[in-house]
């Protein structure tokens, strides 16, 4: 009886609070606090609609898991975070729902943080159907996080995250000592949208604690989700914690990997990566004890190395907790690796990491090499890996032969889109065929599709301008994506003009137009901006003073682009330093690309990206292309900067090809890369000029000097800051006369 009495007590006061829930609509911050000061369980505090700028809002209460307090829109997508907005949580059974971030950055160091301060943490608190779009601090130095879960029992579901430019993770679980490491929190059903290489480390998508605490388990749980493009460094998933499961998440041309960095027995399961052979598109990456990674389906994976579709990595013995420790007793059964690159065994191994994998599992698992070809590589003893019931394409000389038998696949797509065997024998070898892809109706805020992207280049209008009008106000009247045509004659830039969007500038059919620039200072990238030229000339040759013929701006919003095809630039020669590109710190171009241009008397670098001197590893480019074209009396055709020893980037990748340098080098190069990881320098000519040099600082680099001839010019120079041992690149049927 008294059971009975305290079960219809608890039944009538939460009929109670139901009944006496309150929407409570509120149009500004004042109404806000006092709404939240006064809310009880089942209450819904209601933003109205409309933008709320500089709304730093902190959202506390004690729901109950029946009567829980909620914060929501008036309409969901209709009520706008911007400028210096954010949100914190504190209390317990809390839900947030239909809001959107956008057009701003958070003022602190998270945008959604569960916590309102060190001592008051949320739990059993829900965001759903949240937006941040774009919303990224300008200078991609400023690091912050988008969503920071503390606390314990906590979910983030069916949200959008797309367009963080800046350091920082998009989504962390934060664990440390004092506070809940069991977080048993769920991150399920979002659609983690397009992120772009940050150039530095620091660009995860999800990470799962820190090395300090990564010996305790967190038991989070990351299922169901899309990663779309989410390549802001080579983990997408960084798990540094235990117990968690990674399971049915869709992961679309991506660059880098799901990575069990820190922790043991993490279970990867029946996750789908489908690379498209995009460059370093990766699946599981494994360190550490106890770790399961089974039945998942990869197909069309690029990585190598450490992005390689599977890594096992080699350890540090006695490794301190955030370096890396033995492999022991990993399982990687049923596992589908298809049409991909590489499966890197004993990865990594050095002086340092010099402990391989022991009491480990390869079992029951489908392979097939990009191409054609064996996908395994092992760079140190895997003695300790037991292979046993695999299946590979054959291929005509494998590097596994116990255990990885060779066959002549056949495969065939099922319903579910994925490959499997059509040999009926070969049925519980590789993926299951009952997986489910998450489908893009499933994940994500169902009412929220983002803005149109820009204008790509060309796709505008095309504004013709006469000769002699002014190339300013045409650009200032400009839209993203238009064309201003210019005609044959002269144009006067006095000052640079300003691009505040994507927009080409390009010579009229059958036209030579000649830009005069007296200052020797072209164009300013500004936030937003990319500029693509063509067929014309830039007349800097009555410059005085020390310039830049582009600049990009230190506001400079990050991943722009930068295109000269056809470009003839004349410079003052030594009256004066004139630069091409100079990239500011805290900017990064996706491309920069030089193409059947020519560049004479530019006492300056052509191309000048040193301006990051931070240790981490931050670079100015991630893609640097000069093909076809001449360098004449420059001070460098290149100068790249990438410092630290950090090895979670993927580039700068370089490749310089059919090009001429003559009479050029300032000091002691002509062409100097340093810490690039990809440089392809192929079929070039040097004469009379500084060397080349390459300078190699961090990982594996991938240097091929190859074909070039070099006349009057010292032979190329590779050196390495740390690696010992001799330099590691491929120099081959380069041709050298006239110097030493």
């Amino acid at each position: 009886m008294l059971l009975r009495a305290v079960l219809m007590g608890a039944i009538g006061v939460s009929a109670a609070q139901a009944a006496q829930a309150r929407d409570i609509l509120v149009a500004d911050q004042v109404e806000y606090k006092a709404a939240v000061k006064a809310a009880k369980p089942g209450d819904s505090i209601v933003l109205r609609d409309g933008e709320w700028r500089d709304a730093q809002l902190v959202f506390t209460g004690a729901g109950t898991a029946d009567a829980p307090i909620t914060l929501t829109a008036q309409t969901k997508g209709k009520v706008l975070l911007t400028g210096a907005s954010n949100l914190r949580l504190g209390g317990s059974h809390l839900v947030v729902s239909g809001l959107v971030f956008k057009r701003g950055a958070s003022p602190t160091r998270e945008v959604i943080s569960f916590r309102r301060d060190s001592k008051t943490l949320a739990s059993d608190t829900r965001v759903t159907e949240i937006v941040i779009d774009g919303f990224s601090k300008p200078d991609r130095r400023a690091e912050d996080i988008w969503v920071a879960l503390y606390g314990t029992n906590n979910r983030v579901d069916h949200s959008h995250f797309e367009g963080k430019t800046n350091a920082g993770v998009t989504l962390a679980v934060i664990r440390k000592a004092g506070d809940p490491l069991d977080n048993r929190h769920r991150i399920d059903h979002n659609y983690f949208g397009p992120r772009p290489p940050l150039g530095s480390n620091g660009g995860e998508t999800i990470r799962i604690g820190t090395s300090e605490e990564s010996l305790s388990d967190s038991h989070t749980v990351v299922e169901r989700n899309i990663f779309d493009r989410t390549s802001g460094e080579v983990e997408i998933v960084s798990v540094k914690s235990g117990g968690n499961i990674v399971r049915e998440n869709l992961v679309l041309s991506s660059q880098g990997a799901f990575v069990l960095r820190h922790g043991n027995g993490n279970l990867v399961e029946r996750n789908i990566f489908l690379g498209n052979h995009v460059p370093d598109s990766g699946g599981v990456r494994i360190i550490n004890r106890d770790q399961i990674v089974r039945f998942n389906y990869m197909e069309g994976l690029a990585g190598k190395d450490f992005k390689s579709a599977i890594t096992v990595m080699n350890g540090v013995p006695n490794s301190v907790i955030n370096r890396y420790h033995q492999v022991s007793n990993a399982v990687i059964e049923r596992n589908s690796i298809l049409d991909s690159a590489r499966i890197t065994l004993a990865a990594g191994a050095d002086a340092e990491r010099s402990a391989p994998p022991v009491a480990s599992k390869f079992t029951g698992n489908l392979v097939s090499g990009a191409k054609g070809t064996d996908p395994f590589r092992a760079e140190d003893d895997i003695g300790g890996i037991a292979f046993a019931g695999n299946v590979e394409a054959a291929v005509e000389q494998p590097l596994l032969t116990n255990g990885v038998a060779q066959r002549d696949l056949q495969l065939e797509r099922a319903a579910n889109g994925l490959l499997y065997p059509t040999d009926p024998a070969l049925a519980e070898v590789g993926a299951p065929r009952d997986l489910v892809p998450v489908k893009r109706e499933e994940v994500g805020a169902p009412w929220y599709r983002p803005d149109a992207a820009e204008a790509a280049f060309g796709a505008g209008r095309t504004v013709e301008l006469a000769a002699g009008a002014s190339l300013a106000d045409a650009v200032g009247a400009s839209r993203a994506g238009d064309t201003i045509a210019l005609a044959a004659g002269a144009y006067e830039v006095a000052a640079p003009v300003a691009i505040h969007h994507r927009l080409t500038i390009a010579a009229q059919a059958g036209a030579a137009p000649v830009v005069h620039v007296a200052s020797g200072a072209f164009a300013r990238i500004e936030a937003g901006g990319g500029l693509r030229l063509a067929d014309l000339t830039l007349d800097a040759r009555k410059a005085a003073a020390d310039a830049a013929l582009i600049a990009v701006g230190a506001g400079a919003a990050p991943n722009y682009e930068i295109e000269m095809k056809g470009v003839s630039v004349r410079g003052p020669g030594q009256a004066a330093r004139l630069d091409g590109v100079v990239m500011a710190p805290g900017t990064f171009a996706n491309a920069i690309e030089l193409l059947g241009s020519s560049f004479a008397d530019m006492s300056g670098a052509v191309v000048l990206g040193t301006g990051e001197q931070q240790p981490k590893g931050w670079y100015p480019v991630e893609r640097l292309e000069i093909a076809g074209s001449s360098f004449i009396r420059v001070g460098l055709v290149a100068d790249l900067l990438r410092k630290g020893t950090d090895e979670s980037t993927f580039g700068p990748y370089v490749s310089m090809t059919g090009s001429s340098v003559s009479d050029s080098g300032a000091g002691d190069a002509s062409l100097r890369l340093s810490g690039a990881q990809h440089s392809e320098i192929f079929g070039n000519s040097f004469e009379n000029s500084a060397p080349l040099v390459v300078i190699h600082s961090v990982g594996k680099p991938e240097t091929r000097i190859v074909g070039n001839a070099f006349r009057a010019t010292p032979a190329p120079r590779v050196e390495e800051l740390s690696y010992k041992g001799p330099p590691r690149a491929k120099l081959a049927g380069n041709f050298t006369e006239g110097r030493p």
